[in-house]
């Protein structure tokens, strides 16, 4: 979901069940060492008063038959590029034409679990620059890993190919994947622990983490720890957004298998812990984070892409089948769905 220019759209990724993807388009838009058994029940959802609802624009599907898309970015023309978890990079044109063949195909992504080709990014600067950028996994020497790519993108072909970072422990589930530019000009790169918990703490590793880099790679004087890491203890983080304020927020999938649920929504600040895989939900324990809101114990969101719009931070659930808002008050949030079951798992 991207938020850069003024009239750009707020779009969600529509996945049904039987693989007819959708896209969704809204004109004026863009997260062991003890785990208490009695977990707190799902933060409650509220209806907001007069004052606080936000008026959703209608919706138009622009695309269709798209197969695995994972991200979106928009260019200045407001046409779209869209990635697709097999290795494929989709366009479509400012009229909402989907081209029929892919821009390119990766051949080195590894498409297998959830891995493969998920984010992407455009620069700031696209209209000096022309640069792109590519979160994936890919394989080698046995080892599944995650790296961030940039690509001059000109006339609807891609060359000058670099690598911003790479060597990020991947695995078949929780790689991560978001990445975006802030408003700082620094670009922010979600990973997932890789199903390793203990590198969620480990401050030299780089999964499990938000990652933040100049656009060129290199680490930015002002990180907390000087590498790439900006904020650690993270789970799965799969959202990013910022708030009209400059504040970063952050969506990330809780636990998994039978005791599904606790996916968070965190306000993240450099350098802070939050908590993975020693805390969850609203637990509490000195030099970690408690996210702002999270789903409870019994409730599953599986949180993907975000976006700030009038005061509220947008999600969307996979498994919730949702699209969410936290309307944001101060450093609390009050939470409302929208579109429940309507479309399908959203991305």
């Amino acid at each position: 979901m991207f938020v850069r220019y003024k009239k750009a759209f707020f779009i969600i990724i529509a996945v049904a069940i039987l693989a007819a993807i959708a896209v969704a388009v809204f004109n004026q838009l863009e997260t062991q060492s003890k785990r208490l058994q009695n977990l707190p029940e799902a933060t409650p959802i509220t209806t907001p008063s007069a004052k606080t609802k936000t008026e959703l624009p209608a919706i138009t599907t622009i695309a269709t038959k798209l197969e695995i898309p994972w991200s979106i970015t928009f260019l200045p023309d407001k046409s779209i590029i869209v990635t697709e978890r097999l290795g494929r990079i989709r366009f479509i044109d400012q009229n909402g034409v989907l081209d029929s063949k892919p821009l390119l195909e990766l051949g080195d992504s590894y498409h297998s679990g959830e891995g493969g080709l998920l984010g992407v990014t455009v620069h700031p600067d696209f209209e000096k620059n022309n640069l792109v950028y590519f979160y994936y996994t890919y394989k080698e020497k046995g080892k599944i890993l995650n790296r961030v790519v940039k690509y001059a993108f000109k006339r609807k072909s891609f060359s000058d190919r670099k690598i911003i970072i790479e060597n990020i422990p991947g695995n078949l589930f929780h790689n991560g994947g978001r990445i975006k530019f802030g408003p700082d000009g620094f670009l922010y790169i979600t990973t997932g622990d890789a199903q390793n918990e203990s590198f969620a703490q480990d401050k030299s590793s780089l999964a499990g983490k938000i990652l933040r880099l100049k656009d060129d790679g290199s680490i930015p004087k002002d990180n907390p720890f000087s590498n790439a890491v900006y904020s650690y203890g993270h789970r799965n983080p799969q959202g990013l957004a910022w708030d009209d304020k400059n504040r970063l927020w952050e969506t990330e999938h809780g636990r998994s298998g039978l005791k599904s649920g606790l996916d968070e929504l965190n306000l993240i600040e450099k350098g802070k812990n939050y908590g993975w895989p020693i805390i969850q939900g609203s637990e509490q324990t000195l030099g970690m984070e408690t996210p702002i809101v999270n789903s409870g114990s019994n409730i599953t969101w599986a949180p993907s892409g975000s976006a700030f719009y009038k005061g509220s931070i947008f999600f969307a659930g996979l498994r919730g089948i949702t699209l969410y808002e936290a309307i944001i008050k101060n450093k609390a949030a009050i939470l409302k769905e929208h579109f429940k079951g309507k479309f399908g798992r959203l991305r």
